[in-house]
C-alpha cells in the first residue's frame, strides 16, 4: 500500500474568493434559452467553503497537507465551445424539421417569381431549366443545375414543375426519375388541373407523392404580395407515413404563411370554375389588348377596370392562353357562349337602328294622314276641342316646407330646374339640394312623392315650371328623348338669358341640337359627369366632370352663373376637365362605349362569382355590376349619337374574330401535324411490309450466329 501525500498549494485568500465567486455565478455559460447551463464545478468535501465550519479566507494556514487514500484518477473537462456547438445543432435540427429542399423545374418568369418567396422563407431551392438562368439564380440565392441528372442526385424532397402547359409532358418525360428518392413529392402549378393530374399519374411511379396546385395569381397580379389571393390544391396521392404527410403540409404552409386563401378543390371542379372565370378573363383581356386601348383624360371607373385587365393579361404568353383553351374541356363551350352573346348584342343594336330608320321613313306618311284627320275633326267640333284643352291644363305643383324656407335672394344660390326627374335626375338633385340650391323638377312620369322627400318642388306642367323663371334648365333626359323633350318646352315663358345645361354621355349631338333649337339669347353649357348612381354612390371625389362652354354671354352675371353651376361639382371633389364636344366623343367612343359593350356582352353570359375568383375575373364582375343598371336606351344612344362608335364596334368584332382565328388556326395545325405524322408512320409500315422476305434457300446460305458458334467450337 503506497502512501500518497498531496500538497495543496496555499492560495491567497483574495484569489480563492474570486475563484469561488466566478464558479458560483448563475448561468455563467448560458448564451441562449435553448440549452441549460453547465453544472457548477464543485470542490472536494475536504475543502468545504462553509464559513460556519471554519474561516478559510481569514486564516489561510488552515489549508494543510494531509494523507489521502489511494484512488483511481478521474479526468473531467469542460469544453468552452460546447454552448456554441449546442446552439448550432439546435438551429440545424429546427431548419431540417421545418424547411424543405425544393427543386424548381422550369426557371422562367413564374419559377423565379415563386423562388423569391421560397428563399425568403428559408427553404433550400434548386433549379433546372433548358435556358441558362445561372446568373439570375445566383442573385436569388438559388443553386442552378444545367444537367437534370445533377439536380436529381441532390435528392430534393419536392419537385416543383413550373413549365408551360404545352411543354409539361416532354419535360416530365426527360427527367431522370430513377435518380430521385422513391418517395419524392411532385407538384405542378398549371392553370388546368385535370390534364396535369392525369399526366402525373400516368408518367410517375406509384411510390411518388402527387399534389396538383394552382396559385391563382402571378407576378403582375401579386406584385404587392399574396395576401388574400386564392391557392387551389388537391392532394392526389400522399403516402401514409407521417413524414410524407408532414412534408405535404410544409409545402402548403409556404403559401398559407403568405396569407393565401387556401382552397382544397378537386381538379374537375377547378376546371369547371376556371373555364368560366380564368379563360373568360384572358379572352376578354386579349380582345381588348388587340384594340390597343389607351388611357384618356376622361377615364370612367369601368374603363379603368378594362385597362387594368389588359395590363394583368398582357404579360402572359399566348402559349398559356392556348393551353387554357386546349386542355380545359369546358373552354370551347365558354368561347361559343361569348361569341353568341356578342352576336346577340350586335343584332339587338342593329335591330333597334332598323326600327328607328323604319319609323322615320313611314312616320312621315303617318303624320300627314293624322294631320288631315285632326283638321276634319276641328272643323266639326272646334268648341269642344278648345274646352278640352283647357281642362287638360291642370297644374300640379308640390312644394316642400324645406324648399319654401330655402327660397331667398342669396346671390350665391341658384334656382335650378331639372327636366327629366328619373334615376339620374334624382341622383344629382340630392347633392344640389344639400349645397343649398333651389331645385325644381318636371318629368313625364309623376315623381311628386320622391321630390317632396328630397326637398324638391315638383311640377307636372312644363309651363308652370318655366314661369318660375329658373336660372338654369338642367336636362337629365335620355339621349333618345332629349330632342323631343326640348322641343316640347315653352321656351317663350323663360327668361331670355336662361342657361341650358345637358348631362348626356354624347356631346356633339346635344351641342348641335341646342344651337339649332334654342334662341341666341340663351346660354349653353354641355357637360358630362363621368359617373352615375352606382359608380358615384360613395361620393364624387376624384371622378371626372367634362364640360364645354358652348355659348355664355359676356355679362358678368351670366359668366358668374355658369361658374356657380360648375362649382357644384368642383366642391364635391370632381376632376374638372374642360374639353370640346368633338374631343370628348372621340375619347368616349374608345372608352365608354367599349366599356358598356363588354359589360353588356358579359351580362348576357350570366357570369357568377366562383370559389376561386382571380383578380381579373373580379374586374369583369365589377364591370357587369357597374353597367347592368343602365338602360339599353343609354347604350343605344352611345352607339347611335357618337359617330366614332360604329368604328369601335367594328374593331371589337375584328379583334374577337382574329383571336378565334388564332386559336382555331393553332388547333388546326396541331391536328394536321398529328394526321400527317400518322400517315407517314402508316406509309413506312406499308413499305416495310412490301419488302421481299428472305427465301429458305437464302436462309440456308446465310449462317446464323448459333451455327457460327457451333462451327467455331
Amino acid at each position: 500500500m503506497v502512501n500518497t501525500t498531496v500538497k495543496l498549494r496555499t492560495l491567497p485568500a483574495q484569489r480563492l474568493r474570486q475563484s469561488f465567486e466566478f464558479y458560483s455565478r448563475p448561468n455563467m455559460f448560458s448564451l441562449c434559452p435553448l440549452h441549460p447551463s453547465p453544472p457548477k464545478p464543485s470542490l472536494p468535501p475536504s475543502l468545504s467553503l462553509n464559513p460556519q465550519s471554519f474561516n478559510l479566507f481569514s486564516n489561510p494556514s488552515l489549508i494543510r497537507t494531509r494523507s489521502l487514500r489511494p484512488k483511481s484518477l478521474k479526468i473531467q473537462s469542460l469544453d468552452a465551445a460546447q454552448p456554441y456547438d449546442y446552439e448550432s445543432k439546435v438551429a440545424a435540427q429546427f431548419h431540417d424539421a421545418h424547411m424543405l429542399k425544393i427543386a424548381i423545374i422550369g426557371f422562367g418568369n413564374y419559377g423565379q417569381f415563386l423562388a423569391k418567396t421560397l428563399v425568403t422563407q428559408g427553404h433550400t431551392v434548386l433549379a433546372h431549366s433548358r435556358s441558362d438562368y445561372s446568373k439570375t439564380a445566383q442573385d436569388l440565392g438559388v443553386s442552378f443545375f444545367s444537367d437534370p441528372h445533377d439536380l436529381c442526385e441532390q435528392h430534393p424532397q419536392v419537385i416543383l414543375l413550373c413549365t408551360s402547359i404545352l411543354s409539361t409532358e416532354p419535360v416530365l418525360k426527360s427527367l431522370p426519375l430513377q435518380r430521385l428518392r422513391r418517395n419524392t413529392l411532385v407538384v405542378d402549378v398549371l392553370s388546368v388541373k385535370e390534364f396535369s393530374k392525369a399526366l402525373l399519374l400516368k408518367l410517375l411511379p406509384g411510390y411518388f407523392d402527387v399534389v396538383c396546385t394552382h396559385p391563382m395569381f402571378g407576378p403582375q397580379s401579386a406584385k404587392h404580395g399574396w395576401n388574400g389571393l386564392f391557392f387551389v390544391y388537391e392532394k392526389v396521392r400522399i403516402g401514409s407515413e407521417e413524414s410524407r404527410i408532414s412534408r405535404c403540409d410544409k409545402l402548403l404552409n409556404i403559401f398559407e404563411k403568405e396569407g393565401c386563401r387556401m382552397v382544397e378543390l378537386s381538379c374537375a371542379e377547378h376546371d369547371k370554375y376556371a373555364a368560366g372565370s380564368q379563360f373568360m378573363t384572358h379572352t376578354v383581356g386579349r380582345v381588348l389588348g388587340m384594340l390597343k386601348l389607351e388611357s384618356t383624360p376622361i377615364n370612367t371607373k369601368g374603363y379603368e377596370t378594362l385597362l387594368d385587365l389588359v395590363e394583368n393579361t398582357a404579360g402572359d404568353s399566348f402559349d398559356l392562353y392556348y393551353g387554357l383553351f386546349m386542355y380545359n374541356k369546358n373552354a370551347l363551350e365558354t368561347l361559343e357562349r361569348l361569341d353568341l352573346a356578342f352576336e346577340a348584342l350586335k343584332k339587338q343594336l342593329f335591330g333597334h337602328l332598323h326600327d328607328v330608320v323604319r319609323k322615320q321613313l313611314f312616320g312621315n306618311a303617318e303624320k300627314a294622314r293624322t294631320l288631315q284627320e285632326d283638321y276634319a275633326k276641328q272643323a266639326q267640333n272646334g268648341a269642344a276641342l278648345v274646352s278640352s284643352s283647357k281642362a287638360l291644363r291642370s297644374p300640379k305643383i308640390v312644394r316642400s316646407d324645406v324648399q319654401k324656407a330655402q327660397i331667398s335672394d342669396d346671390n350665391s344660390r341658384l334656382k335650378i330646374a331639372i327636366v327629366g326627374f328619373g334615376n339620374f335626375g334624382q341622383f344629382l338633385a340630392k347633392t344640389i339640394i344639400r349645397q343649398g340650391h333651389t331645385v325644381l323638377a318636371f318629368s313625364r312620369t309623376d315623381y311628386s312623392d320622391v321630390a317632396q322627400k328630397l326637398g324638391v318642388s315638383y311640377f307636372s306642367d312644363a309651363d308652370d315650371l318655366c314661369e318660375e323663371h329658373p336660372e338654369v334648365i338642367l336636362l337629365c333626359t335620355s339621349i333618345l328623348s332629349t330632342e323631343k323633350v326640348l322641343r316640347s318646352l315653352p321656351l317663350q315663358r323663360l327668361k331670355r338669358n336662361t342657361l341650358f345645361v345637358d348631362v348626356l354621355s354624347v356631346k356633339e349631338f346635344p351641342r348641335n341640337m341646342f344651337l339649332q333649337t334654342l334662341p341666341l339669347d340663351f346660354d349653353i353649357l354641355c357637360t358630362h359627369p363621368m359617373f352615375g348612381p352606382e359608380s358615384g354612390k360613395n361620393g364624387w371625389n376624384g371622378l371626372s366632370f367634362v364640360y364645354d362652354k358652348v355659348r355664355v354671354g359676356s355679362d358678368e352675371s351670366r359668366v358668374s352663373r355658369c361658374d356657380q353651376f360648375l362649382d357644384i361639382f368642383a366642391r364635391e371633389g370632381c376632376r374638372m376637365v374642360e374639353m370640346s364636344c368633338a374631343e370628348h366623343d372621340r375619347h368616349a367612343a374608345g372608352s365608354q362605349f367599349i366599356t358598356h359593350t363588354m359589360g353588356r356582352i358579359l351580362e348576357k353570359l350570366g357570369l357568377e362569382s366562383t370559389p376561386i375568383n382571380t383578380k381579373g375575373y373580379e374586374t369583369l364582375l365589377n364591370l357587369v355590376e357597374n353597367t347592368a343598371g343602365d338602360s339599353f336606351d343609354l347604350y343605344y344612344g352611345l352607339f347611335m349619337y357618337n359617330i366614332n362608335a360604329m368604328e369601335q364596334l367594328k374593331r371589337l368584332d375584328m379583334a374577337f374574330e382574329s383571336l378565334k382565328k388564332q386559336l382555331f388556326g393553332r388547333l388546326h395545325g396541331v391536328l394536321r401535324k398529328q394526321l400527317f405524322e400518322n400517315a407517314d408512320k402508316s406509309q413506312v409500315m406499308q413499305e416495310q411490309a412490301l419488302l421481299p422476305k428472305p427465301s429458305q434457300n437464302e436462309s440456308a446460305l446465310t449462317p446464323s450466329w448459333e451455327s457460327l458458334n457451333i462451327q467455331k467450337n
